[in-house]
């Protein structure tokens, strides 16, 4: 348990596409927390911090906060995967909470031993799973709570894009120790809302494809999931759609759900607009809402638009600072992740084999 007087003070592994463009601009507009140090040897990377955090430190390696330790109060990995497990096992050695990008690890085991680690040193460890804050699965859960769709029997989700050129970097290399690929990348996030929503899996079936020239890892997967309630999870990761469906289509026994294009945040992001500048945050138009009804396509009218929720990936660091500061639980737990990896490698296998893969439930 942190006190509550000056702002934590954070340092921020790797200034990538996740460090620049998701963590960075989340902690810095989170009220009790401060960025203090980026970790990147990469001039250009530290110019563009540089620009948008004056204030901000820097570090050519993590090894170099471990021997300032007590100047920082979080460690945030936001390096490449295969990273991720060593990095978060020497910052809590090193006494550090940690929140690590998604995936935590490339295996439930890794995850398990990390979070029995900070479990034993009495350390936050969390993952961030951003996609619990957009404005989309917001709504759907809202609209499960109350019972607007009745019992849910049919989850599809996707995650889906038109990119027949590679793009190159590690996220695509077939090298195992790189845990790249769409599977571990997409559907960290698919897997995990469909955890959240409907609760643990007990049988998983995967396809899995490389299908783009020169590609060395899956570009378009889907994976289908029995949750032990008996909901069945249908989720897309793909590269390769030529047309994109719809990202939610939700099937209950009294209406359906369903909600095309994306949560805008990620694309504010990117576009330099930053939480609490001013203009309304993770809010879409009416024009892109989703629809309940039943007994017709909402593409010829069917259904009633529902207003969707505001996004809000700001939450999730106000929940890490509250952990801090208070010993609750952080918004997303490592033993979490583990379940989500559960399902990926049960998903990998099923792909691998052609088989579906039964899981027992974890205590």
């Amino acid at each position: 348990m942190t006190g509550t007087g000056t702002p934590l003070r954070v340092g921020l592994v790797g200034y990538g596409l996740a460090g620049s463009v998701f963590h960075a601009p989340l902690i810095a507009a989170t009220e009790g927390l401060a960025l203090d140090t980026v970790v990147t040897s990469n001039p250009e990377r530290r110019h563009q911090a540089r620009a948008e955090f004056p204030d901000v430190r820097f570090a050519d390696a993590p090894e170099e906060l471990w021997e300032r330790a007590d100047e920082l109060d979080l460690i945030v990995i936001a390096s490449p995967n295969k990273t991720h497990v060593p990095i978060a096992t020497a910052a809590l050695r090193a006494g550090l909470p940690v929140v690590v990008d998604k995936p935590l690890a490339g295996s439930a085991a890794e995850a398990r031993e990390l979070a029995a680690l900070a479990e034993e040193r009495g350390l936050l460890l969390s993952v961030f799973q951003n996609r619990r804050w957009d404005n989309d699965f917001l709504t759907l859960a809202r609209l499960i709570e109350a019972g607007e769709l009745g019992d849910v029997q049919r989850f599809e989700s996707r995650f889906e894009r038109w990119r027949p050129e590679l793009k190159g970097g590690w996220r695509e290399s077939g090298a195992a120790e790189e845990i790249g690929g769409l599977l571990y990348d997409l559907g960290s996030h698919v897997v995990d809302q469909a955890l959240v929503l409907f609760g643990p899996a007990v049988r998983v079936y995967a396809e899995s494809d490389v299908r783009r020239p020169g590609a060395a890892t899956d570009d378009d997967t889907f994976i289908a999931i029995t949750h032990a309630n008996g909901v069945r999870s249908h989720l897309y990761a793909s590269a390769t759609t030529a047309q994109l469906g719809p990202r939610f289509r939700v099937l209950g026994s009294a209406a359906g759900y369903v909600k095309y294009g994306l949560d805008p945040q990620e694309a504010d992001l990117r576009e330099g607009r930053r939480p609490g500048d001013g203009e309304p945050w993770g809010v879409e138009l009416e024009s892109q809402w989703g629809r309940v009804g039943a007994g017709e396509s909402p593409l010829t009218g069917g259904g009633s638009p529902v207003e969707t929720e505001p996004g809000d990936y700001p939450a999730y660091y106000a929940g890490v600072a509250t952990a801090l500061r208070e010993g609750t639980a952080p918004p997303v737990t490592a033993r979490e992740a583990a379940a989500a990896l559960d399902v990926l490698e049960a998903a990998r296998r099923s792909a691998r084999e052609g088989i579906a893969v039964t899981l027992e439930v974890q205590a």
